[in-house]
C-alpha cells in the first residue's frame, strides 16, 4: 500500500505541476525539479534514492526511442555534421576541459590542505557525467519558445546521440582506475560501442517491422512497440556495444518506416500511447532529481574537505559545462565552413548559434551516471552533489532564460500560416493523386453516387485546408467551418439517443460500444481540424516551391498585377452572391473566388481562359498557384 501511495501521488503531482507551467508559461522540468527540491525537505516524505540501473535501463531507452521516433529522419540526416560535431567531439572537449579543471581543484589544491587528492581518471569520469545535454530539457523548452525548426532538429539530434558518446568516455575512465588506457585504446573502445550499437539497431529494426508488418490488431502492435526500446538497449549492452545509440537508431528508423508497416490505426494508437508514457516518464525524472536533493546535502556533509573548497569547485565547474559549449561551437563552425563549405542544409546564422551554445541543460542521464562511480571513489559525495548542482543549475539558469534569448536575438518561430500553406498544398497533391487512382481503379459497374461521394469527400478535404488560409479576422465562417458546428451538434444528439438506448437496456453493450466508437471516431477527426486552426501570423506568407521545383509557369509569371476589381470577387460583385477567399490572376488581373466559395469564379476563369497562374489576393500572403501544373510557388 505504502509503494501505490507513493506511486499516485508521483503521477499527481507531476500531472499538476506540468498542468501548472502551462498555464504560467514556465518550463515543466524547471517547475518540477523546484518542486522536488522543495518536498525532499518535507518531513513525511521518504528518502528517494535513484538507482543509476533503474534510469539507465528503466527510463533512458523510453524515453530515447519515444524521441527518436517523432524525429525525422529526413532531417536529421540533412544536419547530420552539426549533429555529430556537437554529440561526439563537444561532449569529448567538455569531458577533458571539465576534467582538468575538477583535477586541479580537488587534486593538487586538496592534497596541499592535507586530503587525499582526486585521481585523474576520477575527474575525468565527472567530466563525462556532466558532458552530455538533455534531450527532455532541450525539447520541452525549445519548442515550447517556438525555435526555429532547424534549431529544434539539432538540439533534438544531439542530445539523442550524446548520452552514448558521454557513456563511453565514462566507462572509459572508470577503467582507467585499474589499467591506463591509451589514445588507441579509447578509439577503438568508442569503435566498438558506436559501431556494435548502430550494427543492433538496424538488426533490431529488420526484425520488428518484420513482425509489425504481420501485425494487424493496434493492441498487439503498440506492446510490441513499447518493448522495442529494451529489445535494442539490451541486446546491444549484451555485447558491450551502445545501448542508447541501437535504441536511437531503432527508434529513427522504425518511425521513418512507419506509414510502410503499420496500419492507420496502429499508427493512431502507437502515437496517442507513446505521449502518455513519454510524458509520465520525461516529467516524474526531473521530478525525481529534485528530490535527490536533501539526501545528497546529508552526505556531503560528511565529506572531509573545507566547504570553501567544495564551493569553489562547484562553481568552476558549472562554469566549465556552461562556457566550453560556446568556446567549441563558435571556432569549430566558422572553421568548418571555411574547410569543407557549408552544410548542405546552408549555414545557421549567428544568432543562432548563439541559442545553441546556451541550450545546454543537463538532465537525468547526468545524475543517473554519476551513482555508476564506485563506491571507494575519493570524494564521490562531493562528485555527486556536483552532478545534481550542475543539473539544477544549467536548468535553472540556462533553461530560465533561454526563452528571453530567442526573443532578443529574434529568431523567427514557425510561422502556423505559412505551415497551413504548405500542408494544403500537399494535401492537394494527395487529392490529385487519389482523384487519379480512383479513375484508375473505378468500372461502370461502380455505382455512380459511390464515385461522386468519395469525389466530393476529397475535395472537400483538400479545400478545408485551403479554408485555414486567408483572413483570420473575417466575421463569416468557411464551409468547413460550417460542416464542423452542425456535425457536431449532429453528433452530441447522435451520442444522447445511443446512451438512451443504453440506459433502457434493449441493446446489447458490445453493439453500442461499436457504434459510440464510430462517433468518437468521427468526432476525433473534427477536434483535429479544430485544433489545426492557423490564427495570426507572424509575418506575411511568403512564396515557397513545391517538392520536386516550380513549374515554368510559375517561373514566368509576374508576382503581381494590378487587380480588376479590388474590392472582391468580379462576378460575386456583378451578382450580389458572397465569397470565402479572393484569387488574383496574374495574366489579365481578374479577381475570381476560391474552390470553397460557393460560385468558384477562379477555377472557371481558368477553364475560360486558360490562364495558368493565380496568386492569393488575401492581405499578407503572396503565395501562388498554377492550375495547370497543380504547384505551388
Amino acid at each position: 500500500m505504502h509503494i501505490a501511495i507513493e506511486l499516485v501521488a508521483l503521477v499527481a503531482v507531476v500531472a499538476a505541476g506540468a498542468a501548472l507551467a502551462g498555464r504560467i508559461g514556465i518550463s515543466a522540468p524547471l517547475l518540477l525539479v523546484v518542486v522536488g527540491v522543495a518536498a525532499s525537505y518535507l518531513p513525511f516524505i521518504p528518502r528517494v534514492e535513484l538507482e543509476p540501473e533503474v534510469v539507465l535501463v528503466g527510463f533512458l531507452p523510453p524515453l530515447l526511442y519515444a524521441a527518436a521516433i517523432r524525429t525525422s529522419l529526413i532531417d536529421f540526416s540533412k544536419h547530420r555534421r552539426s549533429i555529430g560535431q556537437l554529440s561526439i567531439l563537444l561532449v569529448a572537449f567538455t569531458t577533458l576541459g571539465v576534467g582538468l579543471v575538477a583535477w586541479w581543484l580537488l587534486g593538487p589544491i586538496a592534497e596541499s590542505l592535507g586530503q587525499k587528492p582526486l585521481p585523474l581518471w576520477a575527474a575525468f569520469a565527472i567530466g563525462a557525467v556532466v558532458a552530455p545535454p538533455d534531450a527532455v530539457a532541450a525539447t520541452a523548452i525549445a519548442k515550447r519558445v517556438g525555435m526555429p525548426r532547424r534549431i529544434v532538429t539539432i538540439l533534438e539530434g544531439e542530445s539523442l546521440m550524446n548520452d552514448a558518446t558521454a557513456l563511453v568516455c565514462l566507462r572509459t575512465a572508470i577503467a582507467a582506475a585499474v589499467v591506463t588506457p591509451t589514445i588507441w585504446d579509447i578509439g577503438l573502445d568508442f569503435l566498438i560501442a558506436a559501431g556494435g550499437g548502430v550494427l543492433v539497431g538496424f538488426a533490431a529494426t529488420f526484425l520488428l517491422a518484420k513482425i509489425r508488418r504481420r501485425f494487424t490488431d493496434p493492441v498487439l502492435d503498440t506492446t510490441l512497440s513499447l518493448t522495442a526500446p529494451f529489445i535494442a538497449y539490451i541486446a546491444a549492452e549484451e555485447i558491450h556495444a551502445s545501448g542508447v545509440l541501437a535504441v536511437v537508431i531503432t527508434g529513427l528508423l522504425l518511425g521513418h518506416k512507419a506509414p510502410l508497416i503499420q496500419s492507420a490505426k496502429s499508427r493512431m494508437s502507437e502515437r496517442t500511447n507513446w505521449r502518455t508514457f513519454q510524458f509520465l516518464l520525461e516529467n516524474a525524472v526531473f521530478l525525481l532529481i529534485g528530490l535527490q536533493t536533501r539526501w545528497i546535502l546529508e552526505d556531503l556533509a560528511e565529506s572531509p574537505l573545507p566547504g570553501w573548497l567544495i564551493a569553489t569547485t562547484t562553481v568552476a565547474v558549472f562554469l566549465a559545462v556552461v562556457l566550453l559549449r560556446p568556446l567549441w561551437i563558435f571556432p569549430t563552425t566558422f572553421l568548418n565552413r571555411r574547410i569543407l563549405g557549408p552544410s548542405r542544409s546552408g549555414p545557421v546564422s549567428l544568432n543562432g548559434l548563439i541559442v545553441v551554445s546556451w541550450a545546454g541543460m543537463r538532465g537525468v542521464v547526468t545524475l543517473a551516471a554519476v551513482f555508476t562511480l564506485p563506491e571507494n571513489t575519493p570524494h564521490r559525495e562531493v562528485l555527486v552533489f556536483i552532478a545534481l548542482a550542475v543539473t539544477a543549475g544549467t536548468l535553472l539558469v540556462q533553461g530560465s532564460t533561454l526563452p528571453w534569448l530567442v526573443r532578443r536575438v529574434g529568431l523567427p518561430a514557425p510561422d502556423p500560416a505559412e505551415d497551413a500553406l504548405q500542408e494544403a498544398a500537399v494535401l492537394q497533391g494527395a487529392h490529385r493523386a487519389g482523384m487519379a487512382k480512383l479513375d484508375e481503379i473505378s468500372t461502370p459497374s461502380d455505382p455512380p453516387q459511390v464515385l461522386e461521394l468519395l469525389r466530393q469527400r476529397g475535395d472537400a478535404r483538400a479545400q478545408a485546408a485551403w479554408e485555414r488560409l486567408g483572413r483570420p479576422e473575417t466575421e463569416y465562417e468557411t464551409p468547413s467551418e460550417a460542416y464542423r458546428r452542425l456535425r457536431l451538434a449532429m453528433l452530441a444528439e447522435e451520442r444522447a439517443h445511443i446512451l438512451k438506448v443504453r440506459d433502457a437496456g434493449l441493446v446489447p453493450d458490445e453493439v453500442l460500444q461499436r457504434a459510440q466508437n464510430a462517433l468518437d471516431i468521427e468526432e476525433s477527426v473534427l477536434d483535429r481540424d479544430e485544433d489545426d486552426d492557423v490564427g495570426g501570423r507572424s509575418e506575411d506568407l511568403r512564396p515557397v516551391v513545391t517538392p520536386g521545383g516550380a513549374c515554368e509557369h510559375l517561373e514566368q509569371a509576374p508576382v503581381v498585377v494590378t487587380p480588376n476589381t479590388p474590392d472582391g470577387c468580379e462576378e460575386c460583385l456583378a451578382i450580389g452572391s458572397t465569397w470565402v477567399h479572393l484569387r488574383l490572376c496574374l495574366a489579365c488581373g481578374h479577381v475570381g473566388c476560391c474552390d470553397s466559395s460557393p460560385m468558384k469564379h477562379a477555377a472557371k476563369h481558368y477553364e475560360e481562359s486558360k490562364h495558368p497562374v493565380m496568386r492569393s489576393f488575401e492581405p499578407g500572403e503572396t503565395w501562388r498557384w498554377c492550375f495547370t501544373d497543380e504547384k505551388l510557388g
